[in-house]
């Protein structure tokens, strides 16, 4: 039988577990306490003098220089990475490397590294924010019907519960108000009492029949108590108009020990018991970029909450350069969540346009081409779709665009439906929607172009014309 080449070679590979004891500062944690979701919180690294300790002679000194220098001048989000999650990054044992030069060039090419502890060198010189990079880029606190809570799709609204997360990613869309202020951020603070804001939503909710699917977020749901956290799902599932709700948590991955839980397994199983009787679609959604961050305590967690009743678990991950902007390492890390883990893949998005973010992103073409080479590979319920996260129009299908210059990276978009705010905007679903494509990756023409045009309300009115003239362009084209 002839053997047929393929783009990308399918093979199962069994999870592990990375020995956390090949690091010098957990030498000595035992299996037990690696198993503790309480040790998990009480020894994330929080600051570069953690890392130092935890790392010994691993690193060499200026990866350190590079981390505090981005720390005072680039990061959005303060430190702050699980035990979870760092033993993932350069998980190797069959290839360990050496101390020192070797460990320190593999840990900072390592993918799950280069998001969770981004350094100075990772980010663009040349364009480190696009000119309209903003710190609430999707506008989400525009469209707050109460605090937290986001209504910008017509049947769906977002309950941002708490401010903070176990783990602060480095590209956190969210990074207007979620986790510490940086040197360069001052986070936006919720006023109100967590009792009287979820109060308040729950108040809405009952108040807007009209919305049937609730993603309950934050920060991530895993910091609440989990007593609060039941309350207000039991109360969530009194609503009648509710039928989908949806738990965001990057835990599963980042501290699967927080949701193996016995009061939290046992909490997940009455709500689930509920939602159930209720005929209400109850979920768990996390977000996994790379295929290292998959391991058996992953898969265990994930299977607890199935097993405990939740409908699906699936993945939200975020398409970044340097992560998983390739074809075989999303197909990897695809494979590994649905064969490995019981976790179905959902969404990869485009990284959104928040400020020092340039060198995560790529451009529509890139992920275009992306969508393009997973397809067939997965079953069609587990092919993850690619979406471009739109400003004012929300998620789209890379291949939903209505056009697009290549030569200036600046696609066009149309929606279906207005936001909360645009009630009195008669314009809202005939307006065509401006996104744009990281500067670098645009020929250079294009990057002259920007380079004439730094000013953004210049920009913005030259990048209308070009809507406009594409606009044109496509109905001569039609006539």
């Amino acid at each position: 039988m002839t053997t047929i080449e393929q783009p990308y070679a399918y093979q199962r590979h069994e999870l592990v577990e990375p020995d956390w004891t090949r690091l010098p500062g957990w030498r000595e944690v035992t299996a037990q306490d690696w198993a503790s979701a309480q040790w998990q919180r009480a020894h994330c690294i929080k600051n570069v003098r953690q890392l130092r300790d935890l790392m010994g002679d691993l690193l060499e000194e200026r990866f350190y220089a590079d981390l505090e220098r981005d720390q005072a001048e680039r990061a959005t989000m303060s430190m702050l990475v699980t035990p979870q999650m760092l033993n993932t990054m350069v998980p190797s044992l069959e290839a360990v490397p050496a101390a020192g030069a070797a460990w320190t060039e593999a840990f900072n090419a390592d993918p799950v590294r280069r998001y969770m502890l981004p350094v100075f060198s990772d980010r663009r010189a040349d364009w480190p924010s696009h000119p309209f990079a903003t710190r609430d880029s999707l506008h989400e606190h525009d469209m707050w019907a109460v605090e937290g809570l986001t209504h910008r799709y017509p049947t769906k609204v977002l309950a941002e519960m708490l401010p903070t997360c176990p783990q602060y990613c480095g590209h956190c869309t969210r990074m207007d108000l979620v986790g510490n202020s940086t040197p360069q951020v001052t986070k936006l603070k919720l006023a109100g009492k967590p009792v009287d804001r979820h109060a308040a939503m729950l108040d809405y909710l009952r108040r807007t029949p009209g919305v049937r699917d609730v993603v309950v977020s934050g920060g991530d749901v895993a910091n609440m108590p989990w007593r609060s956290l039941e309350a207000f799902l039991d109360q969530l599932l009194d609503v009648e108009s509710v039928r989908d709700i949806r738990l965001a948590t990057k835990a599963l991955m980042g501290l699967p020990q927080h949701w193996l839980q016995p009061d939290v397994v046992e909490g997940v199983g009455r709500v689930a018991a509920k939602a159930r009787a209720r005929g209400v679609s109850l979920a768990i959604h996390t977000h996994v970029n790379n295929a290292e961050s998959v391991t058996p305590a992953v898969a265990e967690a994930s299977r607890a909450m199935l097993d405990a009743g939740v409908r699906d678990v699936r993945n939200q991950g975020v398409l970044m350069r340097g992560v998983n902007d390739t074809s075989a390492q999303l197909l990897d890390l695809c494979f590994a969540l649905q064969d490995e883990a019981s976790i179905t893949p959902y969404y990869f998005y485009m990284t959104d346009m928040i400020p020092f973010s340039e060198h995560w992103r790529l451009s529509l073409r890139e992920a275009q081409d992306l969508q393009h080479d997973i397809m067939g590979y997965l079953p069609g319920f587990a092919t993850p779709r690619i979406v471009c996260d739109v400003p004012f129009v929300g998620k789209r299908w890379v291949h939903q665009v209505e056009s697009y210059d290549t030569e200036k990276g600046m696609s066009y978009w149309r929606k279906n439906y207005r936001t909360s705010i645009e009630a009195e905007d008669e314009q809202a679903l005939s307006r065509e929607y401006v996104y744009y494509d990281p500067i670098y990756t645009l020929p250079e023409s294009g990057q002259q172009w920007w380079r004439d045009n730094t000013d953004v309300e210049s920009a913005h009115a030259a990048a209308l014309v070009s809507a406009e003239a594409s606009r044109v362009a496509a109905a001569a084209d039609l006539a």
